[in-house]
């Protein structure tokens, strides 16, 4: 398993109020220890010392957690053969509780077993009868309670750091989900807006050439329809901006797509017709089927080569169909690799959970149709 972080306040507190009672029992008096002044006490400070510099060195080296643990435990030993007020065995409780962090729970309950036959096997060999013995039973009863809520403070950490690292990695997976998310919705941002005015643009540019010696007016009515083409694509880029800024109004369906209509003229004659409420649609549904009209417009101008197109879109109270149709070439979708645009446009329709149909056929031009229900996705 991997390591968790040890709480770093536990030991060295209970490092501390071991020296302070120890100590305390020596200047005092209180039981036939060796004085204050004496090689014992010199020993057990310097043991709880050391144990201090260990806990130091473990916040810095966690990956040395075997040598650690036998320093631990060779450390705590001294310090609790030592202590002549015997108030240090509470630091064995310690051995277990930092090794859950370490090794996990089935070495810390081990150490812990390995702890309470360590202190039997010390009442079996200097105190004959320890079983009859208030004072050795109570000391037993509360190295195990000791133990008991040692490893219970330990399981309980270290369960709270294994949720915060679940919980900061399902984090990082949102985020990187969040953005792919937000570039591929930015992808069909620019490739549905731009690209269509770039490609209006290029049709009537080319228009323009043609015409520019053996038809002056259409020439110029070809600049004109490029030129409105253009600041129309910088409306879009301004849009887009305002979008991530969160600033972006609610787009009107009807007014963005009538703004296609034309008689025909230098380029083909393309005709709308929106009718019902757009109350109740989102604006991430307005905007799948404007998009998608927008692709499948795009399509007929670069394409197709049609010289019709019709867009037709009804809102309903319980969902919108959009139809666009045009006299172009055709194609066959089965076989028809699918660009980038058409699967923008489907990503895109299916997010609010609806559905696009693509009828073609080599001659016969092409039918599109996406059907999107009321509020039936993302808002």
């Amino acid at each position: 398993m991997a390591a968790y972080v040890p709480v770093p306040w536990v030991s060295p507190l209970l490092y501390g109020a071991v020296l302070v009672g120890g100590l305390y029992y020596l200047a005092v008096d209180l039981g036939d220890g060796p004085g204050l002044v004496s090689w014992r006490t010199a020993g057990f400070v310097a043991g709880l010392a050391a144990l201090f510099a260990v806990e130091a060195v473990g916040r810095r080296w966690s990956e040395a957690r075997v040598p650690l643990l036998l320093a631990r435990f060779g450390l705590t030993a001294a310090v609790v053969a030592l202590d002549a007020s015997e108030l240090s065995q509470v630091l064995f409780v310690l051995l277990p509780f930092t090794a859950y962090f370490a090794f996990g729970r089935t070495v810390a309950l081990a150490l812990a077993a390995l702890c309470v036959a360590g202190l039997l096997t010390g009442y079996l060999l200097t105190a004959p009868g320890w079983y009859r013995d208030m004072e050795y039973v109570s000391d037993l009863l509360m190295l195990g309670i000791g133990l008991v809520l040692a490893i219970s403070m330990a399981a309980v950490a270290v369960g709270e750091q294994q949720a915060r690292r679940e919980l900061q990695e399902y984090a990082a997976r949102v985020a990187e989900l969040s953005a792919a998310t937000e570039r591929n919705r930015l992808a069909r941002d620019i490739h549905d807006s731009l690209g269509h005015h770039l490609t209006a643009i290029s049709v009537q540019l080319e228009i323009a050439s043609e015409f520019r010696t053996l038809d002056p007016d259409a020439a110029g009515r070809a600049m004109t329809e490029a030129r409105h083409s253009a600041k129309l694509a910088l409306g879009d880029v301004r849009q887009s901006v305002r979008a991530l800024r969160d600033e972006a109004a609610r787009p009107s369906l009807s007014a963005a797509l009538e703004s296609w209509a034309r008689d025909g003229g230098t380029g083909p004659c393309v005709t709308v017709e929106v009718s019902g409420d757009e109350d109740g649609y989102s604006a991430a549904e307005l905007n799948a089927l404007y998009r998608a009209a927008q692709e499948g417009l795009t399509n007929a101008l670069r394409h197709a080569g049609a010289s019709r197109v019709s867009v037709a879109v009804r809102l309903t109270e319980h969902g919108a169909r959009l139809a666009l149709a045009d006299d172009g070439c055709g194609f066959t979708p089965d076989t028809a690799t699918a660009g980038f645009g058409l699967t923008g446009m489907k990503e895109r329709v299916h997010l609010v959970a609806g559905s696009v149909d693509i009828d073609s056929s080599p001659g016969q031009g092409t039918r599109l149709t996406v059907v999107v229900p009321r509020g039936g996705g993302e808002r």
